[in-house]
């Protein structure tokens, strides 16, 4: 069970870091959506075994591509909302 958690986290982590490539950040921190997006990972993956009642295991090829589309739009959620509602004056840092 914990191997596939793991799993879940590695393929969010990996998916994270792709979609904060491809979404543009305007100045968010990369980690932020990394980390959201491994969250999100591991929900997808949780829920996935929850409705397909598959238990969690070491390798399960659809439990791993749910979990990285879960993480991917909530990358991608997570970028649109952040900037609707953050001005881009704020974002500039003075050094």
């Amino acid at each position: 069970m914990l191997i596939g958690i793991i799993g879940w986290l590695v393929v969010g982590l990996i998916a994270g870091f792709i979609a904060s490539k491809i979404v543009n950040l305007r100045g968010d921190e990369p980690g932020i959506g990394i980390a959201v997006a491994a969250s999100a990972a591991v929900v997808g993956g949780w829920l996935f075994s929850a409705i397909s009642g598959s238990p969690v295991s070491p390798f399960n090829i659809w439990s791993l591509l749910i979990a990285a589309w879960f993480a991917i739009m909530a990358v991608t959620v997570w970028h649109a909302v952040r900037r609707r509602y953050t001005s881009p004056r704020k974002l500039r840092r003075v050094w």
